[in-house]
């Protein structure tokens, strides 16, 4: 059951981008990075399967990714800022993150600084909920948009990357998985399984 529903939404997120092309980018990374575990290892390797078609260009969806990044982040920051640490702590199991990913979050920040916007950036999981700390400890906000920014750029163009490459492999590979979205379906069943089995440990 689980493994269908993430399947659908594998093609929905394939869907979106297909529409709306760079548009479709930057809105799911946005809900990406708002605390929504809508997972960027699916959005940004379907981008790069498309810069193989020749319908995307590759700078272009790394951009609109670090894009929608940014506009995501901005308001889990404002809820980090003005709700605080208890706000997060009550709502966040909601968007399966758990209080000791919060306090990891925390502990990195307090120990690393401001850097660690930009070095969660490019850290599965912990991308998706690092905008929360930096609220709470009031970051400065052009600091935070650059380093969110810069960091999601270079998560977003790698992973295209990779979905670009496995196009390019994609007669040897159709052998084995016979549609692209297989294998999209496929590595979004393994993240949201390892995300929700994690949530559960650290809760």
């Amino acid at each position: 059951m689980l493994e269908k529903l993430i399947g659908l939404l594998a093609v929905w997120i394939m869907s979106v981008i297909s529409s709306m092309g760079y548009g479709g980018i930057v809105l799911l990374m946005a809900i990406e990075s708002a605390c929504i575990p809508l997972p960027s290892e699916i959005i940004m390797p379907f981008a790069g399967y498309l810069v193989y078609k020749s319908e995307m260009v590759l700078w272009v969806v790394a951009f609109m990714g670090a894009l929608g990044c940014v506009l995501g982040s901005i308001p889990a920051y404002y809820v980090g800022k003005t709700g605080g640490r208890n706000l997060a702590e009550k709502y966040g199991r909601f968007v399966l993150i758990s209080k000791k990913d919060l306090q990891m979050a925390d502990d990195w920040f307090k120990n690393y600084g401001e850097i660690i916007i930009f070095i969660g950036r490019l850290l599965p999981a912990v991308r998706t909920f690092i905008a929360l700390p930096a609220g709470i400890a009031r970051m400065n906000m052009s600091k935070f948009i650059i380093y969110t920014f810069v960091g999601s750029f270079i998560w977003c163009w790698t992973l295209a990357y990779i979905g670009m490459v496995f196009g390019e492999q994609w007669d040897t590979l159709k052998v084995y998985f016979h549609e692209f979205h297989y294998v999209i379906a496929g590595a979004a069943v393994i993240f949201i399984a390892w995300y929700i089995k994690r949530h559960f440990q650290n809760n």
